[in-house]
């Protein structure tokens, strides 16, 4: 792994799971992925050969959004987005791993705040742009395209006014978001994370839920409509004929981050910061009813019965996480980055082509 500077007497990060996740992984074939802006890591968790978890991690400054689609996996940084593709061949391995993400086509869009990122039927890449509030995609001669914003907003403008976030695909399109507020002020959501945040149908622009607590990560899985309530700490599913929040089960931490394989949801947990974006949120005095401290991590979650199955936690410099994504059919993950040469000296031609 890549490693940051800490304290000679102790490492700058730890990882530890539970028992089973290892067995869970192989039972259902994947792998997972989670990104970490504050520390600007990206994170992938497979199994080693004796059965044990494989942690490899590279940098990529502000690191937030993933998807994947096929071979390749998204990801949005500070100011531009990066298509990692598998470079291995299906059975060939490269030093013990089954695959390998090559940072193979990059995007500056400028520092837009890119969140949540999805790949829609047709292709094409789509994502939340938060600085300007609004959903975008590539642009040719420009930073980005602007495809659609919230109805309230009154202008296209660089102010996260509302502090859109989430994106769900449904049927191969955008479908819904999700944002902390409806203010249509700079920064006016930060008055509002207690209870501003709203669900928006797409691309009506219709309010679906409001009342939530900075929701985040919004998803479509088997013909129900998952969200994170971040700031109480609840995964839930939203009825989408009266828009009322269902909670599930309470994760402790701040929530962001949300992927499923088969009967089971991934959710990415975060300590907050206590400032004035985290602090006060109705999660803190959940933990304090439960005797609990937030904790940084994942969570299994099995849907039918709400109870959280297995875990991995991460400890050290890393305290937040951003998304989460599964990587199916893949045993042992790794990426390369820009501070090793490995991306300079491990080159794989196509086949020869046609002058």
């Amino acid at each position: 792994m890549e490693s940051s500077p800490a304290p000679a007497d102790q490492p700058w990060l730890e990882v530890s799971c539970s028992r089973h996740l290892t067995g869970w992984l192989e039972e259902h074939q994947v792998s997972l992925g989670c990104s970490t802006y504050h520390t600007g890591k990206i994170f992938l968790l497979g199994r080693k050969p004796d059965g044990q978890l494989d942690v490899f991690e590279r940098t990529f400054s502000r690191c937030m959004g993933l998807c994947v689609d096929g071979q390749d996996l998204w990801m949005s940084t500070e100011f531009q987005i990066w298509k990692l593709t598998n470079l291995l061949p299906a059975g060939e391995l490269y030093r013990g791993y089954d695959r390998l993400y090559v940072p193979m086509l990059g995007e500056t869009t400028g520092d837009i705040d890119v969140h949540d990122m999805v790949v829609e039927s047709t292709g094409r890449l789509v994502y939340v742009a938060t600085m300007f509030n609004c959903l975008a995609t590539k642009a040719d001669r420009a930073h980005f395209t602007p495809l659609w914003r919230p109805p309230f907003l009154s202008q296209l403008v660089a102010e996260d006014r509302c502090h859109l976030n989430g994106l769900a695909l449904e049927n191969g399109r955008c479908k819904y978001v999700t944002a902390v507020s409806t203010s249509d002020v700079v920064d006016g959501w930060r008055d509002r994370r207690r209870d501003g945040g709203v669900v928006i149908e797409v691309p009506s622009g219709q309010i679906l839920t409001s009342g939530l607590s900075m929701p985040h990560s919004p998803r479509v899985y088997r013909d129900t409509l998952w969200v994170l309530n971040s700031g109480t700490g609840y995964l839930g599913k939203i009825d989408r004929q009266t828009g009322a929040f269902e909670p599930v089960v309470f994760c402790p931490g701040y929530l962001r981050g949300l992927a499923f394989v088969g009967d089971y949801a991934v959710v990415g947990t975060s300590r907050p910061r206590h400032d004035k974006t985290f602090g006060g949120l109705a999660v803190d005095e959940e933990l304090r009813k439960r005797g609990a401290e937030a904790r940084c991590g994942l969570l299994i979650i099995h849907l039918g019965t709400g109870t959280i199955t297995h875990w991995v936690r991460f400890e050290g410099m890393v305290s937040e996480l951003y998304d989460v994504v599964v990587l199916p059919g893949v045993i042992r993950p790794m990426a390369f980055g820009f501070k090793t040469d490995e991306i300079r000296r491990n080159i794989v031609p196509a086949p020869a082509g046609v002058l």
